[in-house]
Order: structure tokens, then sequence, then C-alpha cells
């Protein structure tokens, strides 16, 4: 549970804190201010006061040995030399201590009174009998008996100098004192000061362990049992300030949310592995279907084959012997019933290339483009001859493919061309280009991009999606040939290159005809060793014409009358 607020607590142990300090401040203060005050009394008031006393005491004393030594040398001048010196010493002596005794009223009136008693030595005694000796008449008996009455006087300079001394002294001693008791004042307060620091530290450092560090390590803690596993194990502080406590009920907030978040994580996951699962379901029902498929497609390459080429075979055969006996409308059905069956044969033949496309097995290599087309139109001879046709075609590449699907790609395209013609005499361009980064679709950059254009009939735009898909056809089965699956087969057999197949809807302008589509292959990672042989086409069911048709069924009649 939170109890109180951590910013409060803080504050009230700071300001408890500050005064403590401030008054352990203010004693230190006034502690070195007294000390101040004893040292400067001691070391710059009374002790040089005293000396200075001392020094005028002296001056005295040498005024009047220099005076008594003059006029026993009968006032020879040298002998007057500690006269002049203990007089210039008094001026300095009687400066010094007046400056130093300053703010002591008494004892400046006790230092004038000695002044007073010195001039007045001065003025009977020294000064008369200095002039007596430097007269001519010299030094006389008198003068040196006056200078003895004048000791009396002298003496009372000693006495008023001693009582001037004796309270000086005093202060001396009283300020040595107070120095003492302020050095030990300024002890106790320091060592006071000290304690209380101490005692401030460790009340803080105590405090901020109760109320931060421990909630926060407990706190910690807590998130570290939840990061170890334990998501059900709720994050709470107890007697925790309520900052603390808040973060607390934050770091559980996410706790839960984790928990949520975990629990839908692992509903995902176990969505996923049911996904998985359908999809190995589904990928071995496709393996199965596949299989199944290929099993269909061996049946209908090999076993309904046979069927189809002997229905075909003696219904050319009936035609043939029976000819002219059968009426009009006879002759008719046996010839409905050929065509029925090598349209049969074609659709199964295409239905197997298509379905076969992509599952050779076989690894693509480097194939000359230049080579396959010149496949194709050998294959394409007789139409293109029929039709008078022009095919033309740009220099072409090298890619990397399957030579045979390739052959097939442009067999359909350029049949289609000469298929769906219009008057004039087919002309086909195959055009190729390399495509830049930075024009049409993305995923085509760094490709070659191919074009196959004719002057047909054409093909609307509205119907682009359509001719892709297998089985649909724009036009009758009368009016154009085949089983509708070249486009859709074209379309298979890029994308198994890694390309992409379209029919551009664009024309160069309003009166062009015919149509041209695009297509795209991946550029050779590696250049050909060398020119190589012609590809050729494969030589399995999917390859079957119309011709070979014929020429079985021919040969069946054939066996069949013999």
């Amino acid at each position: 549970m939170a109890v109180g607020g951590l910013r409060r607590r803080l504050a009230l142990l700071f300001a408890v804190a500050g005064v403590v300090a401030a008054l352990l401040a203010a004693l230190t203060v006034g502690a070195l201010v007294q000390l101040e005050r004893a040292t400067t009394d001691r070391v710059e008031v009374f002790g040089p006061a005293l000396l200075s006393t001392e020094t005028l005491f002296r001056a005295y004393s040498d005024q009047e040995t220099g005076l008594r030594g003059f006029l026993l040398a009968d006032g020879r001048e040298e002998f007057l030399e500690p006269y002049e010196i203990g007089r210039a010493s008094e001026r300095e002596a009687v400066a010094d201590t007046a400056r130093l005794l300053e703010g002591e009223p008494g004892l400046l009136a006790q230092l004038a009174q000695v002044q007073a008693t010195a001039r007045e030595w001065h003025r009977q005694v020294a000064t008369p009998a200095i002039r007596e000796a430097r007269s001519a008449d010299g030094v006389s008996r008198d003068t040196i008996a006056d200078v003895e009455q004048g000791k009396e006087l002298f003496d009372a300079i000693r006495e008023e100098l001693t009582a001037l001394q004796e309270p000086v002294l005093a202060r001396r001693d009283g300020a040595n004192d107070d120095l003492d008791d302020a050095q030990r004042q300024l002890q106790v307060v320091l060592t006071a000061a000290l304690v209380g620091l101490l005692i401030i530290a460790a009340g803080t450092w105590q405090a901020l362990r109760r109320w931060v560090t421990d909630p926060l390590a407990r706190l910690g803690a807590a998130a570290d049992r939840v990061e170890a596993g334990e998501l059900s194990r709720k994050i709470e502080v107890e007697d925790a300030p309520a900052e603390i406590a808040t973060l607390a009920a934050q770091v559980e907030g996410m706790r839960i949310r984790i928990l949520q978040e975990f629990a839908l994580a692992e509903q995902s996951r176990q969505e996923a592995l049911r996904a998985r699962e359908l999809i190995e379901e589904q990928a071995e029902d496709l393996r199965r279907s596949n299989a199944e498929l290929e099993q269909f497609a061996y049946v209908a390459s090999h076993d309904l084959q046979e069927p189809l080429r002997k229905v075909a075979s003696f219904c050319q055969l009936i035609e043939r012997r029976y000819k002219g006996q059968l009426d009009e409308r006879g002759e008719q059905y046996i010839e409905f019933a050929v065509d029925g069956a090598k349209r049969m044969q074609q659709l199964i033949n295409d239905l197997l290339a298509f379905s076969r496309v992509g599952r050779s097995g076989t690894d693509l290599e480097l194939v000359d483009l230049e080579q396959v087309l010149a496949q194709a139109l050998r294959q394409l001879a007789a139409r293109v001859e029929e039709s008078d046709a022009e095919v033309t075609h740009d220099p072409l590449p090298t890619v990397r493919g399957d030579s045979s699907l390739l052959v097939q790609l442009l067999q359909n395209l350029v049949g289609n061309g000469l298929k769906f013609r219009s008057e004039q005499a087919p002309r086909v361009h195959i055009g190729v280009r390399r495509v830049a980064g930075a024009e049409g679709d993305a995923a085509d950059a760094g490709m070659w991009e191919f074009t196959c254009s004719d002057n047909g009939i054409g093909i609307d735009p509205q119907y682009e999606d359509k001719i892709f898909v297998i089985f649909q056809r724009l036009h009758g089965r009368d009016s154009y040939g085949g089983t509708g699956i070249g486009l859709a087969m074209c379309k298979k057999i890029v994308e198994h290159h890694g390309g992409r197949l379209w029919l551009d809807a664009e024309r160069p302008g309003p009166e062009a005809t015919g149509a041209t589509f695009r297509w795209t292959l991946p550029v050779a990672d590696e250049e050909p060793a060398g020119p190589g042989t012609p590809p050729t086409s494969r030589t399995d069911d999917t390859t079957t014409t119309e011709d070979e048709t014929e020429r079985t069924a021919d040969d069946a009649a054939a066996r069949a009358t013999g």
C-alpha cells in the first residue's frame, strides 16, 4: 500500500537537513568571528601595544643615560647621541602606542599623562642642562646637582609608564584567554558540525534507501520474476511512496498487456500450426492430385491416342472404300466423325503440352534466341510460304531457359500473326530491347523486353485478360481453327522463365492495325561459351500435328485393306 508522497517526504527531509546545516554554519561562522576578534586583539592590538610601551620605556632610559654621559664628558656632543636616539625612539613609540590604543580612551589618557611628565622633565632638567653644557662656561657642579635632583621627576615618568603597561598587559592576557576560548569553541562547533553532517548524511541515506532504493529493488525483483517466465505473478510493492506505487501499477499494466499479447501470440501460433497442418494436407492432396494428373497424362498420351487414331483411320477408310456408294448426308457424317476425332486428338495433345510446361525437370541452360527463332520458322515454313508472309527480327540475345519451350513460344506467337491475318500479306516483326531501371514496371528493370508485332486483324484491348485464359476464343471455330490454348501456353512458358507476357493495347496511330505482344525474360548471368547447335523441339506427343494424324490414319487404312 502506498504511504505518503515521495516528493513531500524528500522536501521535508531536505528542509530539516537545510535548517540543521544552516544552524551549524551559523555557529561555525560565529566561532570564526570570535576567533578572529580575539586574534586581532592579541596579535594586532595589545601585544604590539605592550611592545610599544617597552620601547617607550627604553627610550626614556636612553635619554636619561645619554644626558648623564653628556654632562660628565663636559658637553662633548658625541656623548649626547644616545639622548637624541632616545628622543627619536620616544616619538615613534608614542605614535605607535597612540595608534594601537585608539579604541581605549582610558589608556590614551594615561599615555598623555606619561607624555606630560616627560615634557616637564625635559623642560626643567634636560633642556637647561644641555644648554648650559653647550655654553662657553661649560658644565657646572650646580647643573649636575640639578640633574640629580631631577631624578625624582624621571622616576615619576617610570611609575606612570608602569601604570600604563599594567592594563595593557592585562588586556593582552585577556586577549590570550579569549583566543584560547575561541579556539576551543571553534573546535567544539566544527566537531558538532561534522557530527551533524554525518547524521544528516546517514539520515538522508537511510531515508533514500527506505523510500527509494528498497522499493525500486523490490519492483525490479518482481519485474525479474516476470521476465523469468512468471507472467501470471502480480507486480506490486508494499510500503512504497505514491510515486513508486504508481510506477509499479504502470509496470503491472504492462505485464497484463504483455500477458494478453502473449495469449494472442499463442493463439496466433496455434492458428498458424493448424494452418500449416491444413497446408500440408492440401499439399499432400496436391501431390496426390499431381500424381493422378500425371497418370491421366500418361493414359491420355497412350491409351486415348490409339482409339482416336483408329476412329480417324477407319472413318477415313470407310470414306475411301464406300465413296460414291453413300448419299451426300452419309459422306457428310463420315467427314464430321473424322474431323471430330482429329480435333479431339489435337485437344489432348495441347492439354498435355500445357500441363507439362515447367515440369520437365531439366535445368535451364544458355539458349541463343537467334537459333530458337530459326527453328520456329522452319516448323512454320509451309504456312509462311503459303501466306507469302515476311518475318523480320532484331538481333536476338542469348538467355537462360528451356530451348524447346522457347521454340514453342515463338512458334505460337508468330503463328498467331500468320493465322489472324488481314487481306494484306502477313508482316511479323520480333523486336527486343534492354529495360532500364527508371522506365516501365520496376519488376522489369534490367530484363530483356521482346515484342511480336503483326499487321493482322488485331485484338480489342477489352479482351486482354480473356485471351490468356485456356480455351477462351474470340472467334468461331469455323472462322479460325485451333483449340484456344496457344496464348495460355505462351503465358505459362514466359512465367516459367521468370518473365511476364501482355498485350500492348497502345497503337502507333488511329489507322494502325494488327496486334503487338510484349514479354520479358531475365538477362543471362553469364555469356555463352560459343555458338551452339540450333535447338530442336521435343519429339513427344505434344508436337503431333494434324498432318501427322492424317498420315497415321492413312497407315492404319492401308494396313486394314492389306
